[in-house]
């Protein structure tokens, strides 16, 4: 079984390069972020016409999350219990989670607040954001220790120094905090593991690259897509990689997806 997760970065302009990627690497499921644009816009078709079927959340030109699957698409659910709300005056709960069943593993698309900068309210919802998904996560797990989940998206934060180009670029800034650090740690030490890490190491294998200043050719990037397995999903997973390639060219998405490979 061989799943994907990609920020695509507008699903609209970019089906061809996701149906692409389907191909290209055989996929049985791809989960999306920041689809950005409403479930009546999303273009379902190409992924019909390739076999797939979809389920998607988004709410307006903003943020969007999806699950692209060949193997079933069962028990579909938007959003994770307690999930936090963010907006004025009415707050929502924003189009950041989906999860659903895709031949056996509940695979959840995440997209996770950005918190724009610190002190800024937007940090504290994300804080709270991760928090109520350690809690929903933990939920999952002592329910059904031997449950197969995969918490699979944009992060939005870099948990290791060697996860950005520079450490000192970053200081005094989101994405690196401590805070945000101890956010993403608190889903690990609630039975998750970084099933990428091991089979991609070291300093270099980023996932983000800037728009802005030449980012990509200078490898001046940041790992921030994440694939954060339970231990029986983790226990299938024999090989990872990031897809750099699909940042080239035209037209790509500032992300590269991250591709897993499972056994079984």
């Amino acid at each position: 079984m061989r799943i994907a997760t990609w920020n695509c970065n507008s699903i609209r302009s970019r089906v061809d390069r996701a149906v692409g990627l389907l191909q290209r690497h055989d996929l049985d499921v791809l989960a999306l972020q920041e689809t950005k644009c409403k479930d009546a816009q999303f273009p379902l078709l190409p992924f019909e016409l390739a076999g797939y079927e979809v389920a998607m959340h988004g709410l307006n030109q903003w943020n969007g999350v999806a699950i692209v699957s060949r193997v079933g698409l069962a028990d579909v659910q938007i959003g994770f219990e307690g999930m936090p709300t963010w907006g004025q005056p009415e707050p929502v709960a924003e189009a950041r989670a989906l999860g659903a069943i895709c031949g056996g593993v509940r695979i959840w698309s995440l997209y996770v607040p950005n918190g724009r900068e610190l002190g800024h309210p937007h940090l504290d919802y994300k804080l709270e954001w991760l928090a109520r998904l350690r809690s929903a996560a933990q939920g999952w797990l002592a329910q059904d220790p031997q449950a197969q989940v995969v918490l699979m998206g944009d992060w939005n934060v870099a948990p290791l120094d060697e996860d950005v180009w520079s450490v000192e670029f970053f200081e005094g800034k989101t994405h690196t905090s401590p805070p945000e650090r101890a956010a993403f740690a608190g889903v690990l030490e609630a039975g998750f593991a970084d099933v990428v890490r091991p089979h991609q190491p070291g300093p270099g294998t980023y996932t983000y690259w800037d728009y802005t200043q030449l980012r990509f050719p200078k490898r001046q990037g940041m790992r921030i897509d994440f694939a954060l397995g339970s231990p029986a999903f983790a226990a299938r997973v024999t090989g990872a990689s990031i897809d750099r390639e699909e940042r080239k060219g035209k037209g790509a998405s500032d992300h590269a997806p991250v591709l897993l490979e499972l056994a079984g």
